[in-house]
């Protein structure tokens, strides 16, 4: 039986990770880590009365002192590691970035390489540690290429691979980087590629308001785009399934032109009956797309069994009908980039 520990396990990601986790009948406990204690994105994936199986601690991953003492009292058999600032905290708190992104990071590999029944480390890494796009002149872009990250954020998460391979060369655990890009769908509402997740809000809480709110994406492009169902899925299954040895990997996902998303938007939109509170657009002069694209998802899907890939159209209209339900509850939150 799994005792797992997950850090960041209130934020998008660790909610819809742990509701994938609670599918199986080998977890025996989840000890969520959470600097917040604010339980609403699990309620999102979670019935209000929440599995007894879940346990929450209060932690600040900026206090490495603080993780030793908690991680040798949970003693788990898994750690799935998520809790991070995000892109834009990162670039407007460059030494909080460091301190919480790789200082707590490090802190926390330190701690589990004293564990005595630790058996797997998922270390959620991005494809910021990748080159701009125009760095790569091949169409498809795997796990092997040179890595220039183009912000700090990068910079912390690749700092955080290297920590990854070395804790595994110290203690030969099974340790898995995954690289997301682009989440939209239920529980995005911070940071900067939270903006395709926005459009569609947009029209969600537009019909709810009975006006059209108009949103522009802030950059261009291609993206690499991911459900965040299947996000949790790939976490749950790179902490559960069979594997050995160290391993960076693309998680599974699909690029098409950002005007190509907002286009599907719109289709599956008026599908859904709200065609009149559609007005999306990218903004003028916008810059390009930051983060690379075109990932290539072989590596883990001939590693790992059975891995979900969400056809675009179908997550977004799976995530209007979900945030359709929200807004009637009064729940739905539209977000910045800065937030």
């Amino acid at each position: 039986m799994h005792k797992i520990f997950i850090t960041g396990g209130t934020g998008c990601i660790g909610s819809v990770t742990i509701y994938k986790l609670l599918q199986s009948k080998e977890v025996e406990k989840i000890v969520i880590a959470t600097r917040s204690n604010n339980t609403d994105p699990l309620k999102l994936w979670l019935p209000a009365e929440l599995d007894s199986r879940l346990e929450f601690v209060t932690l600040d991953v900026s206090n490495y002192k603080e993780i030793e003492r908690v991680l040798f009292q949970v003693d788990p058999t898994h750690i799935i590691h998520l809790g991070a600032y995000q892109s834009p905290d990162c670039s407007r708190d460059h030494i909080g970035g460091m301190e919480i992104n790789t200082g707590g990071t490090m802190a926390l590999f330190d701690a589990a390489e004293k564990l005595t029944k630790l058996k797997r480390f998922v270390f959620a890494s991005s494809a910021a540690v990748y080159g701009m796009r125009s760095m790569y002149p091949q169409d498809i872009i795997n796990e092997d290429v040179p890595l220039a990250p183009p912000n700090h954020y990068g910079i912390w998460k690749l700092s955080g691979e290297h920590l990854a391979r070395l804790f595994h060369d110290n203690t030969k655990i099974p340790t898995v980087c995954l690289r997301l890009n682009t989440t939209y769908g239920k529980g995005r509402d911070k940071g900067k590629t939270s903006a395709p997740t926005n459009a569609l809000k947009a029209i969600v809480l537009g019909q709810a308001a009975g006006k059209v709110i108009p949103f522009e994406m802030p950059y261009q492009g291609r993206e690499n785009y991911h459900f965040v169902e299947d996000v949790g899925a790939q976490f749950a299954a790179c902490a559960l399934q069979p594997y050995e040895g160290f391993g960076a990997f693309n998680i599974q996902g699909e690029t098409i032109p950002i005007t190509s998303f907002l286009d599907i938007v719109k289709e599956q939109a008026t599908a859904l009956g709200m065609e009149k509170y559609v007005s999306l657009s990218v903004t003028d002069g916008a810059p390009p797309n930051l983060f690379v694209c075109d990932l290539d998802h072989s590596k883990i899907a001939g590693t790992f069994k059975d891995l979900p890939l969400t056809d675009i159209a179908e997550g977004i209209r799976i995530s209007l009908v979900e945030f359709k339900a929200m807004a009637e509850k009064g729940i739905l939150k539209y977000s910045t980039a800065a937030s």
